[in-house]
């Protein structure tokens, strides 16, 4: 719980715009009646049996998780990761590099991988008749 009176007080001095905090279950009564207490807007998604992930901050970081949707953090599409990242503050070269990094591996394990080139589209099955 210190740390997350520590998160409350960057938030609410503007040193950040949303926070994730990952705690048990068994404190989610306290983090939500300190949370509302405070006026600070927040969404919990279950992390596992036994945790959570508290995000808080600013309402519309709120909404555009929410709009996400409420799906474990494992699950969030390349993009998604990427919004995420940088709306908790994180490095934007190091978020660009995550993104690439995961974006590459999803595109290698799907059928139909399609690479762009000119604007045009050709399908994984033909890419080895293409010089890169």
């Amino acid at each position: 719980m210190q740390v997350l009176r520590h998160h409350i007080y960057e938030y609410q001095k503007g040193l950040r715009h949303l926070i994730l905090h990952t705690s048990t279950t068994d404190l989610e009564n306290e983090i939500t009646d300190l949370l509302e207490k405070k006026n600070v807007n927040y969404h919990i998604q279950k992390a596992s049996d036994k945790k959570i992930n508290v995000f808080f901050g600013d309402r519309r970081c709120i909404s555009v998780l929410k709009k996400i949707g409420n799906k474990s953090l494992s699950d969030y599409t390349p993009e998604e990761d990427f919004i995420l990242g940088t709306m908790l503050g994180y490095d934007r070269i190091q978020q660009c590099d995550r993104y690439l990094k995961r974006k590459s591996k999803s595109q290698s394990q799907s059928a139909g991988v399609y690479f762009t080139c000119d604007h045009r589209h050709v399908s994984a099955s033909c890419q080895q008749e293409i010089q890169i």
